[in-house]
């Protein structure tokens, strides 16, 4: 209803009334001088329509004004949908002029309706756009009434809602009155002071400034207050401004530590105990706080409300007073002591998110404590992995959390949580929305795999597939945390190819551009562990991996050990491309089928693979040589742990490097193993060499198994077409066999591996190959040695550059030092592989000198020779010599 305004008796109505009484005949008195005329007579006006008393607060007159805004204040409090009258019908803009009015009441009065409007947020709005907050400040100067003072601070508490009200009430200074006022004997105005102060604390900004305006003390006497209202708004505002380190140092000097704690002692009190755990959690990060609550036993008080409340934001705050003061190992020790574990694993089962996270976080904190770890390890680890299944995102990070700690450096606990069927939830949680969830996940899986049957379970779960999302994050602490788990779990051949035909190396190789240290570190130490095997670092090559590592190791700020070791890793285990760029192969070095010796290359050129170097048509470069024992004719079928390092035509075997890995890797061993030579000879060897020595060695045993095997085979053949149309499935391809080198393994097995003297092992094994690459050159007939023209022909033949080292009848220096390091690693003589200038290259083997043997006290070092594979075939020299230099330079 629209206000009625009375504005008192008029004299107009009582000449009206003096006139009819005069034509009535009765006897009137004498008439009272008339007011001059340039004076309005007084009016008296009643208004029905609210509109009109808003055109009113124009007005000059101060009464009218004052009666205009107290009529106004009325309507407004009768709801909001006056308060959007009032504001339709232009109000504010007329009501911001009276907060400054000369009048007492006129100002009383507005500020009054100011303090009812601010609540409507199209009138906090407008507020913000006419600029009024530092009008509504200047009326809480001391001077003011208090009413004035109570409708002012409800003003500001309306509008301190809102951020960009927040930033003009703190930057107009309104933050100095408003903490004068809470000393204010009247209750509504401490009220309405510390809820806008409680707002004001949201931003840093204002925190800072209340510790210089020391308002600390005024907000602790609040406590105090007869009213819970005001005792809640002070205990929330302390609750925000004991975030900061300052603030709880101030609240420790002015005694408020005794009054949380008399707080939490009075049950009469229970409806503030929320929020004084609150703040008690946050003063517990103080060292000298939380001494303090310790002595007044505080702690044992906090363990009480865990145990005994049902109030689940209690039990919230409690726990996470509890997960704070356990960062301290003389409070776990206490907690250890009063068997906290048991009340921990109880509010996991609560209902209450907050609590499960709570507790979950204290959880964490109390792992530190050994004898607690043990606890959780029968208690606590169930339900945790249960939590990992939690709707909540928050929930699960937590719990992800507590099994990390739980789990690190605790391999019992680890095997606890992967028979707690934690293994698939925590793979889930590798793909949680929340970046800490699936660090602490990852963390957890990488704890299980350091044991190996938990890191066959793993794998079994897929992770590969599940890590590649976190590899991809833009998070540093999750990029760090996924690729350590690939380092833990890409330890054999299978998971490493799981991890390349998911598509997990290319985002493990950008990881190692990282400007951050970690997660450079993990990320060299994955590639490490993928570089395993051949395959792997062939592909991790491809993609650039070497470059990268030799970048970084090039900085002496930003490599590692790691990034070292992966880059040794890499190139060890693709050694054609090691030996291309380095010239040298290190005794350790096994040269393995499928190496193929590209020439010299500058570092930083990426050496094409073997595939798309055979499928070139030849040209005028240096043949490319190739190493290859595998058997185009006969082999043993495929299995699949042989398929990653198959590099033969239309068979796998495996090569003799991976037969000296055989313990490691446990792949099925092929042609090169003299142990499998000498206990199965006619299987492999017979077949391989049936090409070039059939007519040698007449055996008709032989020839008649070789032609029943040929007979499988070309059935097999036969049948691939037909698999490979049927299964949609691309053609392996395999490099050329070499025949001829396969016969050179079988011989030297049979006529070099048995000599038990290293020296005459080398000599015998140097004439051989001299031997099968045209014999002892003399030096004065070396220019007359045509081997160019003769690899040239086999270029023709072979319509291709690379060329089986088994089909060089005539080679020199570099052609004799690689079938010799070749074949010296098949039987295991230990020998290197130096290139040098000119088209150079010899082998280097280590020796004990002849003058040494037999002498008593420690072994003598080894001396290093040079094995002569031209001059004079099996002759050793001793490096540094002159003769070693003509060998390798003139």
């Amino acid at each position: 209803m629209p206000e009625v305004l009375d504005w008192g008796p008029s004299a107009f109505h009582k000449r009206a009334n003096s006139f009819l009484f005069n034509r009535m005949g009765k006897k009137v008195k004498k008439e009272a001088e008339p007011p001059p005329k340039d004076v309005f007579d007084p009016l008296t006006v009643e208004s029905k329509k609210v509109a009109t008393v808003v055109l009113m607060l124009n007005s000059p007159e101060e009464e009218i004004l004052a009666k205009a805004c107290e009529a106004i204040y009325r309507f407004a409090l009768k709801g909001e949908e006056n308060k959007a009258t009032l504001l339709e019908l232009g109000a504010v803009e007329p009501l911001t002029k009276l907060l400054t009015h000369e009048d007492k009441i006129v100002r009383r009065n507005a500020t009054m309706i100011f303090g009812i409007l601010a609540s409507n947020n199209d009138v906090k709005k407008l507020l913000r756009e006419l600029d009024v907050v530092n009008s509504v400040i200047a009326r809480l100067a001391p001077e003011e009434e208090v009413v004035i003072h109570e409708f002012a601070s409800l003003c500001l508490a309306n509008m301190s809602v809102e951020y960009t009200s927040k930033v003009q009430i703190f930057e107009q200074g309104g933050l100095e009155p408003l903490i004068r006022l809470l000393s204010s004997p009247d209750p509504d105005v401490k009220k309405n002071s510390i809820e806008c102060i409680y707002n004001l604390v949201q931003d840093f900004r204002c925190r800072a400034t209340l510790q210089e305006l020391n308002a600390i003390p005024p907000i602790l006497d609040l406590l105090k207050s007869e009213y819970p209202i005001i005792q809640l708004l002070a205990l929330k505002t302390l609750g925000v401004i004991t975030n900061d380190k300052a603030s709880r140092a101030m609240l420790r000097e002015n005694q408020g530590v005794d009054q949380l704690i008399k707080i939490l002692e009075t049950k009469e009190l229970n409806d503030l105990h929320i929020e004084a755990l609150s703040v008690v959690a946050n003063c517990i990060e103080d060292m000298d706080t939380m001494v303090l609550i310790q002595q007044t036993g505080g702690l044992k008080k906090l363990l009480s409300f865990a145990e005994n409340s049902t109030i689940p934001e209690i039990q919230k705050n409690a726990a996470r007073a509890i997960a704070k003061a356990a960062y301290d190992p003389e409070n776990r020790k206490l907690f250890h002591e009063l068997e906290v574990e048991k009340c921990l694993v109880s509010l996991l089962g609560s209902e209450n998110d907050g609590t499960k996270i709570a507790a979950s976080q204290a959880i964490s904190a109390m792992c530190e404590n050994s004898g607690s770890k043990e606890f959780f390890n029968n208690q606590g680890i169930p339900q945790l992995i249960q939590l990992l299944k939690s709707d909540s995102e928050e929930v699960r990070e937590a719990a992800a959390l507590a099994l990390a700690n739980l789990t690190t450096c605790n391999p019992a606990n680890a095997k606890a949580a992967a028979e707690g069927d934690g293994i698939d939830a925590l793979i889930n949680t590798l793909s949680s929305k929340r970046d800490g969830a699936i660090a602490n996940a990852a963390t957890v899986l990488t704890n299980m795999a350091m044991q190996e049957p938990l890191r066959l379970g793993i794998q079994s779960h897929d992770v590969m597939h599940a890590l590649l999302s976190p590899l991809h994050s833009a998070n540093t602490i999750v990029q760090s945390k996924a690729a350590l788990t690939v380092a833990a779990t890409a330890c054999d051949a299978e998971a490493r190819t799981e991890l390349r035909n998911a598509g997990g190396l290319e985002p493990l190789v950008e990881l190692l551009r990282s400007k951050n240290e970690e997660v450079r570190r993990n990320a060299s130490w994955a590639v490490m562990v993928c570089a395993g095997d051949e395959p792997m670092a062939v592909e991790l090559c491809r993609l650039g991996a070497l470059e990268i590592l030799e970048e970084i190791n090039v900085s002496v700020s930003r490599k590692n050990k790691f990034s070292e070791a992966a880059y040794n890793k890499l190139l060890n285990n693709y050694l054609s491309l090691k030996y291309s760029q380095t010239g040298y192969l290190s005794s350790s070095n096994i040269i393995s089928d499928g190496f193929y010796d590209y020439g010299r290359i500058n570092p930083g050129t990426k050496l094409l693979p073997l595939k798309d170097l055979c499928l070139q048509e030849p040209s005028d470069q240096r043949a490319i040589l190739l190493i290859n024992s595998r058997s185009s004719d006969v082999s043993p079928p495929p299995s699949t742990e042989d398929k990653s390092s198959d590099v033969g035509y239309g068979r796998s075997i495996s090569s003799s490097s991976s037969l000296r890995r055989a313990s490691k890797e446990k792949t099925n061993a092929g042609f090169g193993s003299p142990t499998e030579e000498k206990s199965e000879p006619t299987s492999g060897r017979n077949t391989a060499v049936s090409k070039s020595t059939t007519k040698e060695k007449g055996s008709r045993k032989g020839r008649g198994k070789k032609e029943e095997e040929k007979v499988k085979e070309e059935e097999e053949v036969a049948a691939a077409p037909k698999l490979t149309g049927e299964g949609s499935l691309e053609k392996e391809w395999f490099p050329p066999s070499d025949p001829d080198f396969c016969v050179y393994v079988y011989e030297v097995t049979k006529s070099v591996l048995p000599i038990t003297n290293i020296k005459e092992q080398i000599e015998v094994l140097a004439k051989y190959v001299a031997e099968k690459m045209g014999g002892k050159i003399p030096k004065e007939k070396l220019q007359d040695f045509s081997w160019e023209l003769h690899i040239s022909e086999l270029k023709f033949q072979l319509k291709s550059n690379v060329v089986p080292i088994g089909l060089i009848k005539k080679g020199i220096f570099y052609h004799r030092a690689l079938l010799f390091k070749a074949l010296a690693d098949k039987i295991g003589v230990g020998c290197s592989l130096v290139r040098g200038e000119y088209g150079r290259a010899w082998n280097e083997v280590k020796l004990m000198s002849e003058s040494r043997k037999g002498v008593m006290g420690a072994l003598p070092p080894l001396e290093v020779y040079i094995v002569d594979l031209m001059f004079h075939p099996g002759s050793l020299i001793k490096l540094r010599s002159r003769e070693a230099d003509h060998y390798r330079f003139l």
